[in-house]
Parts: structure tokens; C-alpha cells; sequence
């Protein structure tokens, strides 16, 4: 069982990094476990700098800023440059295909067509975000927060037209880790 998992997610404005984080956080606290959410994104609306944190702990929470993330996503070339070098050297590092990383880190590394999965599979890039929280569910595991919360915390965030295809987008997002 963990203590405690440090989320970073990253990326532009407009691909839902921070609907993301909020999810994960939301379905935490439903499941019954201690989580903060914090963000901090670009002045621009959309296109410029993303980020959101997320801190889930089964104890007390002191400090609610993530210091050195034990899971980080990156769904932009710029995002990795900037946040790889907090990753902590046991953690996991998700990135979209399209970005270029060191291979030769000691972090275990998903590089996943998160982005393309999103277009291809589901028809909108608006999707983008919920793959991503599939594939943070598919890793952190059911053993911290059932599927079901987890389902719960999508449907009660999405705009309810849009409710069936990111609930697609989540199982994508799955399978994209499971293989």
C-alpha cells in the first residue's frame, strides 16, 4: 500500500492538464484518502505553459505544493524540458510519443500516443487529458482508488454531452499502459 504519490502534469493551455489533476484529486477524496490539487498555467488562454499538481496521501498533507513528484506526465516537448529534472530517480515519467527524452534515465518510462490516441481513436485532441488520467489510473492502481470512484469523479467533471467519450477516452487510456 503507498503513503504517498506526488503528481505532476504537464503541458499547453487547451489540453485539460488542470480538469485532469482535479479528477484524480476529486476521486482521492470520494475513495476516502487525503489529496490537494494546485495549478499554474500561462497568461495566455490557450497554447501557453500547463501545469497541475496532484498529492494523494493516506496521512495528514503539510505541504501542498509537489516538491519532487513520484509520477510525471508530459504531453509537450517544452513541459519535459522544464519539469524532468524534479522527477523523482525512482519515479515514472509519462510522455506522449511526440516528445524526445533521455532513454537512458533511471525512471521507468511510458512513452504513450497519448495525443494521437486522442485524434485517431476517439476523433478530438479534446480528449487528451482523460487518456492521460486513464493511463495515471492504470499505474497508481485500483488498490488506491477503485474504478468506479474513478468513473464517478469523470462523469461528474465532463460536460454530460461529452460524458461517453471520455469514459472511451479513460478505458483507452488503460489499455494504452495495460498494453
Amino acid at each position: 500500500m503507498f503513503d504517498k504519490i506526488e503528481i505532476r502534469l504537464s503541458g499547453s493551455g487547451g489540453q485539460g492538464i488542470i480538469l485532469a489533476a482535479i479528477i484524480l484529486a476529486d476521486a482521492a477524496i470520494e475513495q476516502g484518502i487525503n489529496a490537494i490539487q494546485t495549478q499554474s498555467y500561462g497568461p495566455e488562454a490557450r497554447g501557453g505553459a500547463s501545469k497541475a499538481e496532484v498529492i494523494i496521501n493516506k496521512n495528514e498533507i503539510n505541504f501542498p505544493k509537489v516538491v519532487t513528484p513520484n509520477i510525471l506526465l508530459c504531453l509537450t516537448q517544452s513541459s519535459y524540458d522544464k519539469y524532468v529534472a524534479s522527477l523523482d530517480k525512482n519515479g515514472i515519467l509519462i510522455v506522449d510519443e511526440c516528445v524526445n527524452i533521455n532513454m537512458d534515465a533511471d525512471y521507468k518510462i511510458y512513452k504513450l500516443p497519448i495525443l494521437e490516441t486522442a485524434q485517431s481513436k476517439l476523433g478530438t485532441s479534446m480528449v487528451a487529458n482523460i487518456i492521460s488520467v486513464g493511463a495515471l489510473y492504470a499505474i497508481i492502481g485500483q488498490d488506491v482508488i477503485s474504478k468506479d470512484v474513478m468513473i464517478s469523479s469523470i462523469t461528474h467533471r465532463v460536460p454530460p454531452v461529452t460524458v461517453n467519450k471520455n469514459l472511451d477516452a479513460f478505458e483507452e487510456g488503460i489499455k494504452l499502459i495495460k498494453g
